[in-house]
């Protein structure tokens, strides 16, 4: 028995390690639900606001064909906001983003993992967290995973739709380097951005994450759970600034 164990222990590992990396590509064949919860602070014309935001991400591919995935990636966003407006607060639903990436089952011959389709943003018209405008666009990643590294750039552009005279502009690009190295424990280091440029105000913001995960077991659930630091090297006018944090807990759900 105890042979047994010590034999298993090596693929049970593997397992693990290959997980770990599944969830550094976001076209991976992999349901998942992330719950990631984002601290922001120096928000505010005083300076003084801060923000906590619960990103709930649940991400889900569907078989089109023997050769083909569509990936559904949806952000929904629950934020409490304290003091941007000075002696106020502001909680609920932000603006959802849902994307769809059609993506080959398999790399290219280069070893290129890639996808591309539409992507919407859903505005919540919840007061001091939405854009209170619809819109669309186009989305799409592209990366190489080779040994431990995973690598690569994901990107979305999106554009107001309809609103009529008033209506809030949206004209903005969204994208996210990304460089993560996974160990043989399943243990994951990750560095990127997400850089918003906003093209009709001029502005843009870039917040540097570095990230630790492990994947590890809540009873014969495989989850993810991770945390680090976020530094804002470029902000919006009266957006965040200097250091944040994220904390994210991913529940996995492997075929």
């Amino acid at each position: 028995m105890a042979s047994g164990i010590v034999c298993a222990l090596p693929a049970v590992a593997r397992a693990d390690t290959d997980l770990a990396k599944q969830l550094q590509n976001p076209v991976a064949s992999l349901i998942s639900v992330p719950f990631q919860l984002n601290y922001d602070q120096g928000i505010g014309a005083s300076g003084d606001g801060n923000k906590y935001t619960m990103n709930l991400q649940p991400v889900v591919p569907i078989s089109l064909s023997p050769s083909l995935n569509l990936i559904s990636r949806t952000i929904i966003p629950l934020a409490v906001q304290n003091d941007v407006t000075p002696g106020t607060t502001q909680s609920g639903v932000g603006d959802v983003l849902q994307s769809f990436f059609f993506s080959p089952k398999e790399p290219t011959a280069g070893g290129l993992i890639w996808g591309v389709g539409p992507a919407f943003l859903l505005p919540s018209n919840q007061t001091g967290l939405s854009a209170d405008q619809f819109a669309a666009g186009v989305t799409g990643v592209a990366l190489k995973q080779s040994g431990p590294w995973t690598y690569g750039i994901l990107a979305n552009q999106l554009w107001d739709v309809g609103g009529g005279a008033g209506a809030t502009e949206i004209n903005a690009t969204y994208v996210q380097p990304f460089l993560s190295y996974t160990t043989a424990k399943s243990v994951s280091f990750t560095l990127n951005s997400e850089s918003t440029f906003d093209h009709v105000a001029g502005t843009q913001q870039v917040p540097v994450n570095f990230m630790v995960s492990k994947v590890t077991k809540i009873g014969s659930q495989p989850v993810s759970i991770g945390g680090g630091a976020r530094y804002y090297a470029d902000s919006t006018p009266n957006g965040p600034d200097g250091w944040g944090a994220r904390f994210i807990v991913t529940f996995l759900y492997p075929k």
